[in-house]
């Protein structure tokens, strides 16, 4: 049994798997993030960050070449999370190794949508 990828400190079967397995919807905004950031870390689940963006977000982007690992991420750090009614965003940080093993620091706001009970990812928020 494996931690979960996300920092949650839970393991993955009780955690992100549920969610990128298809078995579960992901209840809030932060959950839904850490799905996705498990989902990216992972690899191999293109189809599910297809089906958990919003579908007018999604033009041009292909489950094959989500699915693809490109980037070694190496931890998620949720900085801050809210959601009123129908839309929420989590904003989070997130490290990663660069071609040469140096370790990045990516920080970004994550907005989220709530359609017929379902949490979607919209984008970043833009400032």
């Amino acid at each position: 049994m494996t931690e979960c990828v996300c920092g949650s400190g839970k393991l993955f079967h009780q955690c992100c798997m549920p969610f990128l397995d298809h078995m579960k919807f992901a209840p809030t905004p932060e959950k839904l993030m850490r799905s996705r950031f498990s989902a990216y870390a992972l690899g191999g689940y293109g189809d599910y960050l297809l089906r958990s963006w919003l579908p007018t977000m999604t033009e041009g982007l292909d489950a094959a070449v989500l699915s693809q690992r490109d980037t070694q991420w190496q931890s998620l750090c949720i900085l801050n999370a809210r959601q009123q009614g129908d839309d929420g965003y989590v904003e989070f940080s997130a490290d990663y190794l660069d071609e040469d093993n140096a370790i990045i620091n990516y920080q970004e706001k994550s907005v989220f949508k709530r359609i017929k009970g379902k949490w979607l990812y919209v984008g970043v928020e833009l400032r």
